[in-house]
């Protein structure tokens, strides 16, 4: 009976011992873990990239079970990691707004939303069916918060079936919709019209693709598949901008679409009947029953107003970087678009890169490790606190603090942002409101 006795207690023993053990090397993996990415956060602060700048994950505390679902589900590097048992957002401003965290928690503590309690964002006033409050005109697309491809695909035919439901009487010389923009939205919404019959068209101030078509041509701009009108499934994953351009050509040619390339819209102006005048750069006027405008949030390039600015080697996009060759470059700018662009020029040029700040903040950590060895490895000339002031047909004159150096000079790319369309949505009636940590729930 003792020597039983004893067994069963050292059989219980043994597991009690056993669970002990896991457990505690279960609480120091999780304390390493909380301090690794308790270390990242420390590092995304100080870099500027905590702070989210469009739409993000926003995680109720009160809620999270810590699962890290969201975690695994994020496309993303280091958007998100667990702290003390719960999740946290590390580089925010890096998050592109898959929302596959907001699917993935299995308690609905997240949410996404854009602007945060000190940062506002302007966004336009749109409906569950993509309509502003003037009635006719429509937005979707990165304009009205969401800026992945997938999902400004999906709005785009969205808007057009909601378009559908509502149609307006025809009218001699006057399309159903016209569709401002031919980005991702727009090229969807232009199908979605032919799939259902609706006469449209589509107006678009640069090339097909819209800011697509300004990546720099290895940039992977597509994640996950996606619905294209007239198509049907894409399931196309690491997918490039070149690739994906020639997916829209194949698809607009293959149904005999016409887009206008090069022809900006310069006002929208609602009619006694209801309907829009659409007047353009191109001295041509067009009448349309709805509008839908899908030109992204960052509509037409900021300038930075200097001398010789609107000389002929400058410019505000690159394309084919392959073609240029043995040139004195500069590239103005410190986020992605600027970084990536001098270094695919960096290899067959001599490439100095502005950056106006004393480090990288807005960039993505790939890139920045990129160009940080590139400036090392002096394949390429970083210069921090720099602005460019001055453009000659040589020379180019750039200020550093209180000093200011000459550059020999063939050609200037400028990647300053984007100057809001704000001004563009008001002149119509488009209500905006500048919003601060907004819940985006579809379009409420």
């Amino acid at each position: 009976m003792g020597e039983v006795l004893l067994e069963q207690i050292i059989v219980y023993g043994s597991v009690f011992l056993l669970c002990a053990m896991t457990i505690f090397f279960y609480m120091r993996k999780k304390k390493v873990s909380s301090v690794v990415v308790e270390k990242k956060v420390a590092i995304a602060k100080e870099e500027g990239l905590f702070e989210p700048v469009s739409l993000h994950p926003y995680i109720d505390l009160n809620t999270c079970i810590g699962s890290a679902a969201c975690v695994a589900d994020c496309p993303e590097k280091d958007i998100l990691g667990i702290v003390d048992g719960k999740a946290t957002v590390i580089n925010t401003s890096n998050c592109v707004g898959h929302g596959a965290c907001f699917h993935s928690c299995p308690v609905e503590a997240i949410t996404l939303r854009i602007g945060t309690e000190t940062r506002g964002i302007d966004l336009p006033h749109v409906n569950q069916n993509f309509e502003t409050n003037i009635k006719g005109i429509y937005i979707a697309g990165e304009l009205g918060g969401m800026g992945l491809i997938k999902n400004s695909v999906e709005q785009g035919q969205q808007a057009i079936e909601s378009i559908i439901k509502s149609k307006k009487p025809l009218k001699e010389n006057i399309f159903d919709v016209i569709i401002i923009g031919a980005g991702p939205a727009g090229i969807s919404a232009t199908l979605a019209c032919k799939k259902h019959g609706l006469s449209s068209l589509t107006l678009e101030q640069d090339s097909l693709g819209g800011t697509v078509f300004t990546f720099p041509r290895a940039k992977v701009v597509m994640t996950s598949p996606m619905d294209l009108p007239l198509h049907g499934k894409v399931k196309l994953y690491d997918t490039s901008k070149n690739e994906l351009l020639q997916l829209w050509n194949k698809v607009i040619s293959e149904n005999d679409i016409k887009i206008n390339e090069d022809t900006k819209v310069e006002d929208i102006v609602p009619q006694k009947d209801g309907t829009f005048k659409i007047i353009t750069n191109q001295g041509e006027d067009y009448y349309g029953n709805n509008v839908l405008i899908a030109i992204g949030r960052r509509g037409s390039p900021r300038k930075l107003n200097i001398h010789g600015e609107e000389s002929k080697k400058v410019a505000y996009r690159l394309l084919e970087p392959e073609r240029i060759l043995n040139k004195d470059i500069i590239v103005v700018g410190g986020g992605d678009s600027a970084i990536e662009s001098a270094l695919l020029l960096a290899d067959n040029n001599n490439v100095s890169l502005l950056v106006r700040t004393d480090n990288f903040t807005r960039c993505k950590p790939k890139n920045r490790e990129r160009v940080t060895e590139a400036n090392n490895n002096e394949t390429l000339k970083v210069i921090f606190s720099s602005n460019l002031a001055k453009i000659t047909n040589e020379i180019c004159t750039i200020k550093i603090g209180d000093e200011e150096k000459q550059l020999k000079n063939d050609l200037v790319y400028i990647f300053a942002g984007g100057v809001l369309p704000t001004a563009f949505l008001e002149k119509p009636g488009v209500k905006i409101t500048k919003r601060f940590g907004y819940i985006m729930k579809g379009h409420d």
